[in-house]
């Protein structure tokens, strides 16, 4: 018997409840939210890319 999970990217999920807070009207911390997931983001493209590059070598 096969089990389904369902995972999603942390950035994704701060950045969806982040939304989600800000439309209810926590807009402060919905803007918060927003922010670090767009950071989570963007580190791990960085880290990413960084990671390939030494794989190459």
């Amino acid at each position: 018997m096969s089990t389904w999970r369902f995972t999603v990217s942390l950035w994704l999920l701060l950045i969806i409840l982040g939304i989600i807070l800000a439309i209810i009207g926590f807009a402060g911390v919905g803007q918060i939210l927003i922010w670090i997931g767009v950071a989570v983001l963007v580190i791990g493209l960085i880290l990413s890319l960084t990671s390939r590059r030494r794989n190459r070598v």
